[in-house]
């Protein structure tokens, strides 16, 4: 296996969408990384790791899968044997039988957190201010004016369904834990990290560092397929 063999899959969250990973798809490309971002609807777990499947079944070579936020249960969730690694970016990390919920909500909510609940077509969007007080706190205001308008709302169907064997039991892990991230408490990303006995790297970032920090997570996701190349 050789660098330029590799493929890498990068998978948003919620509230996001495949332009979250903007400014990480250039330097990968740089670097001579194939990059693709997955779309998720975001509308039941089921449908998005339909839709991930389809993702990596259209690229070649090795693949990592690089999850930010909800987008880690997602990532570990597929069965394609030419996955050789799973980087997560302030992401969640549910164990089998666990939901995503149940991880999310694992500690306290920190004070500038949103409230979140579905609206009456059962969706559930991040209030405006949310993504300046606590998504993405550390971006420009037109930054953040630009996550809030682009926000892909999701379904309570992807959080709350019981996870199967999670891949990151049987591949290699890397993790960036977000030290300043208000959506997911750093405890529980710390807590996630150790059961999943990842490689860990922490950051003063906030909870979207693919938009504020992106070296920060084109360096861990390079790390991980420098590893994996030279083994």
């Amino acid at each position: 296996m050789s660098r330029k063999d590799v493929s890498v899959v990068l998978v948003h969250g919620a509230w996001a969408d495949g332009s979250s990973w903007a400014k990480v798809i250039g330097p990968l490309a740089n670097e001579g990384v194939k990059t693709v971002a997955a779309p998720l609807p975001l509308t039941s777990f089921a449908d998005d790791v339909a839709a991930l499947d389809r993702a990596v079944e259209r690229v070649t070579g090795p693949v990592f899968l690089v999850g930010h936020a909800y987008a880690g249960a997602v990532i570990a969730a597929t069965r394609y044997e030419k996955v050789k690694a799973l980087v997560y970016v302030a992401a969640l990390a549910p164990d089998e039988g666990e939901t995503v919920a149940d991880v999310f909500y694992r500690a306290k909510p920190q004070p500038r957190a949103p409230k979140l609940a579905p609206d009456r077509h059962g969706l559930i969007y991040l209030p405006e201010d949310a993504f300046a007080a606590a998504f993405a706190q550390h971006a420009s205001a037109e930054e953040q004016v630009l996550l809030a308008a682009v926000q892909r709302p999701i379904s309570p169907a992807c959080i709350t369904v019981p996870m199967g064997p999670p891949l990151w039991k049987d591949r290699p892990s890397w993790f960036l834990v977000a030290e300043q991230d208000y959506m997911i408490a750093p405890e529980t990303q710390r807590f996630m990290a150790e059961r999943m006995r990842a490689r860990v790297r922490s950051h003063p970032v906030d909870h979207a560092p693919l938009v504020t920090a992106p070296a920060r997570v084109v360096d861990i996701i390079c790390d991980a397929i420098n590893e994996v190349v030279a083994n």
